[in-house]
């Protein structure tokens, strides 16, 4: 029997391409969205290259959604292989200017979704004693940036969440646990940022404006001077998740291009792939 895979926010980017590359690498894929609407361009190819895909609705910020899915994939296979936490979207707005509903938003989506969809798998991977749980998380998961606070104290929040988890599920029910660190993607993840954090057309306004401006010159100086290209398409991203699926020693992190991993060296240096962290958390609790 194939191992099967479960993926949230496949209707575009990293999560659509990821789906089409298991499909291909001889997975059964269960392709959740929140909107069954925006389906049609992943059911175009699963008609064209008739994919062993079936597509599910699934809305990591409701729990009795998330169960729903996770229950219809142990009612037809009788197991969940593996779980590809995807969904998630970009915020970059000043604390100060950010609303209260945007703020719990934010985290509700790119945090709270992950522990609930990684919860509610937990139980079946445990009891058939393995499993692998993939979450996309960021570089912005390991260093924070200016005007993106808020989305990356969610990914630290999910990194911090995978970590503590490894650190004891691994060993005693053979379930693999990694982050998988994108830098910039050009996909419509960071659309739905734009329209959703801007205001008034910008994403700060007041004293904050030229600190701003400032920060996106600097983005741009870099992103043209760097050698290797800041910004990844979601397939190139999707193919490192698939490699981390197939391998049978995973990383707890890896970041996707060679930009990302210079982006993060101060933290990662002595120890990129995690591997002696998570051996001393063992070594001190357990």
């Amino acid at each position: 029997m194939k191992k099967n895979v479960l993926i949230t926010g496949t209707s575009t980017g990293v999560g659509f391409e990821s789906a089409i590359l298991f499909a291909n690498n001889n997975y059964k894929v269960y392709a959740t969205m929140r909107n069954l609407k925006k389906a049609n361009k992943l059911k175009e190819r699963i008609a064209q290259e008739s994919l062993d895909i079936e597509i599910l609705s699934l809305d990591v910020t409701k729990i009795d959604s998330i169960k729903s899915a996770v229950e219809t994939i142990i009612a037809k296979d009788g197991k969940l292989d593996v779980l590809v936490n995807n969904a998630g979207a970009g915020f970059a707005k000043t604390t100060e200017q950010a609303s209260e509903e945007e703020i719990r938003w934010v985290t509700e989506v790119n945090y709270h979704g992950v522990v609930f969809c990684t919860q509610a798998v937990l139980p079946y991977m445990r009891k058939q004693k393995s499993g692998q749980i993939i979450s996309i998380t960021s570089v912005g998961g390991l260093v924070g940036q200016p005007f993106n606070e808020l989305y990356c104290g969610a990914k630290f929040a999910v990194e911090g969440f995978m970590e503590g988890l490894a650190a004891y599920v691994s060993d005693a029910f053979n379930i693999k646990i990694s982050c998988v660190e994108p830098g910039g993607i050009s996909t419509e993840f960071m659309t739905s940022a734009i329209e959703k954090t801007a205001v008034e057309g910008q994403f700060a306004t007041g004293e904050y404006l030229p600190i701003f401006e400032r920060y996106m010159a600097g983005n741009q100086k870099r992103a043209n001077e760097s050698k290797e290209s800041v910004y990844q398409t979601g397939l190139e991203v999707a193919q490192v998740v698939i490699d981390v699926a197939k391998n049978e020693n995973p990383p707890l992190r890896i970041r996707t291009s060679q930009w990302a991993e210079k982006f993060c060296e101060l933290k990662t240096k002595a120890d990129p792939d995690g591997t002696k962290l998570v051996r001393q958390i063992k070594e001190s609790f357990l």
